[in-house]
């Protein structure tokens, strides 16, 4: 992750900036870069923001954007899944979504690239929380593990058969490893 140092920038002169591929966050002055995100990674991420969508959409309980800049607190962060209840979202008079958003989301959800440090990873998901986020995942593929972060509590650190917590109202259950099956493509 490639950080520069841009302490004469502000968050709305950061925002003016044209988007990156990848995407670019801005967290106390300094902008970074994030990850260019590999096929486990991506593969996590569909299976995640498919799963969530099928059980929330029609019923319009929430719905779980991909790479969605989430601008409040004075950071500018993209989570790789954030999930936002419906009620908070914010439509045009189309019915179309808007695109700045401008709060934070109710369920983050951030899978550990490589090349990402953990503890800057955990700063996003624990800044989340304290804008009003209700659950945070931090997935660790490498050690089949994920981090659950909930507001006011201990984060919980689960593994195989353990079940996660989703956010209030969806109906989903998940075991961790059932989230790490979804790497599995092909049959031995």
């Amino acid at each position: 992750m490639s950080v520069a140092k841009s302490a004469s920038l502000t968050l709305e002169e950061f925002l003016k900036l044209p988007e990156t591929k990848p995407a670019s966050i801005y967290i106390d002055g300094e902008i970074s870069q994030k990850p260019m995100p590999k096929t486990r990674h991506s593969r996590l991420q569909a299976k995640l923001i498919n799963g969530i969508n099928e059980v929330t959409e029609e019923r319009q309980i929430a719905y779980a954007f991909p790479e969605l800049r989430c601008t409040f607190g004075g950071r500018s962060i993209v989570p790789d899944v954030a999930v936002i209840r419906w009620q908070q979202i914010e439509f045009n008079d189309n019915g179309e979504p808007v695109d700045d958003v401008l709060i934070a989301p109710n369920w983050t959800i951030e899978i550990l690239s490589p090349d990402q440090s953990s503890n800057r990873v955990t700063s996003n998901i624990l800044h989340c929380l304290k804008y009003g986020c209700q659950l945070g995942w931090l997935i660790d593929t490498d050690d089949r593990s994920v981090l659950v972060f909930q507001p006011h509590q201990q984060p919980e650190f689960c593994h195989k058969a353990d079940r996660l917590a989703v956010l209030d109202g969806i109906d989903l259950e998940l075991t961790v490893e059932q989230v790490f099956g979804w790497l599995k493509m092909k049959a031995e």
